[in-house]
This record gives C-alpha cells, structure tokens and sequence, in this order.
C-alpha cells in the first residue's frame, strides 16, 4: 500500500489543530470552519475507514464551504458586539462634549488637547475662556 494514496483519521486531526492554531494567530473567524471540517471527515474516516482520498477531499472542501459560510452568516454579527461600540474611537467619544478653553484661540486654526491627545479645531471667530461646543461641529 502507497503511503501517498492513504489519508488517515489522524492526518486530519493534525490539519484539525493546525487550523486551529492558525485561527488563534488571528484570522478572524475565517479557519474555523475548514478546521471544523478537517474535524468531520476525520470523524467520518473513523466511521467508515475504507473512504477513498477523492472523496475525503471534496467531503472537507464541501464542509469547509459550508461551514465558513455558516459562520460568516451566522456567528460574525455575535462576536461584532460591543457594550462600548466607541471605546476605540476617540472622534466620536468627544461628539457632543463641551471642553473649556484654557487659553485663547485664534481666528482659523489651532491645537486643543483633549485627554492625553491633540486635536486640531478651527474656529471662525476669536474664542477666549468660553466653552467650546464640538457637536457643531460636521
């Protein structure tokens, strides 16, 4: 018998964990279902252990299809939750806030920080000590 014409149950399970852990390295949920299918036609083979190569194959390229698929329909919008959907974005955390001007801003442009950041503003008139109203702002 021809090792090269042999896939067995734990040639899958090897290509089951290493998508695994190429998912982990950060592909975004795109692995998991090839790594999922790699997981049933290794089931499948223990099953019924005289399925040919060819047919093992199209089983995992028709899982993975599919099951990817799944996961992208399915599951993407579960994990795109957030309980903080502007925690990573600062221009649309200060949208409607109101800072006070320590110093005096120039008509035209300046710089304003804002936490730990520098923001450019601008300014048509002349602005000293007064709040300065972002949610004006387009």
């Amino acid at each position: 018998m021809d090792i090269s014409n042999v896939l067995e149950p734990w040639h899958w399970l090897i290509l089951f964990f290493v998508l695994l852990g190429a998912e982990a390295l950060g592909a975004g949920g795109f692995l998991l279902g090839s790594a999922a299918a790699a997981a049933v036609v290794s089931l499948w083979l223990w099953l019924v252990p005289d399925m040919s190569w060819p047919v093992q194959l199209v089983i995992f390229g028709t899982g993975s299809l599919l099951l990817s698929f799944s996961y992208w329909k399915l599951f993407r919008k579960v994990n795109n939750k957030s309980d903080s959907p502007k925690l990573n974005n600062r221009a649309s955390q200060l949208i409607g806030r109101t800072i006070m001007l320590d110093h005096d801003l120039p008509a035209g442009q300046s710089k304003l920080a804002i936490g730990d950041t520098l923001w450019k503003v601008e300014s048509d008139t002349g602005r000293k000590n007064r709040p300065y109203d972002r949610s004006n702002q387009g």
